[in-house]
């Protein structure tokens, strides 16, 4: 409580010194700037977001580091002329949000699982070393400064016989620009759909290009179902802003009927109960798939089905990896392992939608 006293007097006695001047082609000064001031009066620094964007032969570019005496997870070793580099983050920098989760609470074996389990890309939140020590020692709750949800959503959209359930529109004569409105529990509304919101693609591609026409037409071909990404205001804002594009990878997928499994198995007597083979994806490239799966055994009373593609092993992506790595990996621990996997029409789904 005595801390929270002395923040406030302190921000009592910043109003008086931080002389507010409007300029009426700005609009009104971010209220946010105003609360992130530090105490001496020198601006703290606001968060920097990064969407890093690699190949599956590619490193991001840095280490993340838990160091002895410091707080927080720690952006070290930033590859010189490396993806990290290149978009602009600096050693010592600290890690505030992973895809729009924040970590600086969590386990540090956790955040490095969360940035691996993102794939190829991934969007971090980071302060700068100074800005976050200030922040620490006056108490002030870091979340608070991050915006809660920066996330699109990938809904997908089953018609019934009054259609879709939401309608479109947008400024005449422009193109790309669609915002939707959502009829009240239609079929958009159930698959997630919030009213208002923009659309950004349809079935994996973007709508960036399209006329009206062109999205009505693309609808109608569509049959009775759809896939949508869209975002609502204050996200689509959040991306223009900073000059980021959003991306169906950094969907929030919670919506979806389409899911991914975990498997947790514990081994018996006579091994797991199933084989792992190497197979080409319907998307090309190389997967691992689960194959000949034994009645009664750990792997089939864990949920494992035949023809179940393998994603990651113990919480870490396999991607990139060839099958006798993936291999040695389920290995690793001598009695149990937990496999994430997805059904063939999921995966299907996935790939569809990029």
């Amino acid at each position: 409580a005595a801390a929270m006293k002395q923040t406030k007097g302190l921000e009592g006695d910043k109003k008086s010194i931080i002389k507010f001047e409007f300029n009426p082609k700005d609009g009104i000064d971010n209220p946010a700037l105003s609360l992130t001031e530090d105490m001496d009066g020198e601006g703290m620094g606001e968060p920097r977001f990064y969407l890093l964007s690699k190949s599956s032969k590619e490193t991001f570019g840095f280490c993340l580091h838990e160091e002895l005496g410091c707080q927080g997870h720690i952006i070290r070793q930033v590859e010189l002329g490396g993806l990290a580099q290149r978009r602009g983050l600096q050693d010592g920098d600290q890690l505030l949000q992973v895809n729009g989760h924040f970590v600086d609470h969590l386990d540090h074996r956790r955040v490095v699982q969360k940035i691996k389990a993102s794939g190829n890309q991934v969007l971090l939140a980071v302060l700068d070393s100074g800005s976050y020590a200030a922040a620490k020692a006056l108490g002030r709750d870091l979340a608070h400064m991050l915006p809660a949800d920066v996330r699109p959503r990938l809904c997908h959209i089953v018609r019934d016989k009054s259609g879709f359930g939401f309608s479109v529109s947008g400024p005449e004569g422009t193109k790309g620009t669609f915002q939707l409105s959502v009829q009240q529990d239609g079929p958009a509304e159930r698959a997630g759909v919030p009213s208002g919101s923009w659309l950004l693609e349809l079935n994996g591609a973007s709508v960036r290009s399209y006329s009206h026409a062109q999205l009505a037409r693309k609808l109608k071909q569509s049959g009775s179902k759809v896939t949508l990404l869209v975002a609502s205001s204050a996200v689509e804002e959040f991306y223009r802003l900073r000059g980021l594009r959003v991306t169906a990878a950094l969907a929030d997928t919670s919506w979806l009927p389409f899911k991914v499994r975990e498997l947790h198995m514990v081994k018996g007597p006579a091994g797991y109960g199933f084989l792992l083979k190497e197979d080409d994806c319907r998307s090309g490239g190389t997967g691992q798939f689960l194959w000949d799966v034994d009645a009664g055994m750990p792997a089939e009373q864990a949920g494992m089905r035949e023809g179940d593609r393998l994603l990651a092993v113990n919480g870490e992506s396999i991607e990139g990896l060839d099958h006798q790595q993936t291999v040695l990996r389920i290995r690793a621990h001598d009695d149990q392992v937990t496999l994430l996997v997805i059904d063939p029409a999921s995966d299907e789904f996935y790939q569809s939608v990029g």
